[in-house]
């Protein structure tokens, strides 16, 4: 799940680590696209065969993941329209929405007038 990743992440980085690999899902994978496309992940690639898939993940020098709120859990879900997405810290950071065109952030779900799960805020 989504959560996992991040926390992994979160963790390898501040660790020093370079690269992590972990279990292959498209919801990961769309996430880390996603985080890609702001800059917190460098690359992402995508090795072996079901059901041993993996991700292996390089990450950016440039913007380490400082903090993440989760905004949705497994037992407690948040919905949202496009009308109620902020800025997240003045702009330094990015929502992620689970959206019925698939995850995205704030951002562009708002410029595409998409509502619906928040997920989390990444900064």
């Amino acid at each position: 799940m989504y959560i996992d990743l991040l926390i992994k992440i979160k963790n390898a980085e501040r660790s020093g680590k370079r690269s992590l690999k972990t279990r292959y899902s498209r919801m990961d994978y769309a996430v880390l696209e996603e985080l890609k496309r702001y800059g917190f992940v460098k690359k992402m690639d995508i090795k072996g065969r079901p059901p041993k898939k993996i991700i292996e993940v390089s990450f950016s020098k440039d913007r380490p993941i400082e903090g993440i709120k989760f905004l949705s859990r497994p037992s407690v879900r948040r919905y949202g329209g496009y009308k109620k997405f902020k800025p997240v810290k003045s702009g330094h950071g990015i929502m992620m929405v689970s959206t019925p065109k698939g995850i995205m952030s704030g951002v562009r779900a708002k410029k595409n007038k998409l509502g619906g799960q928040t997920l989390f805020e990444i900064w």
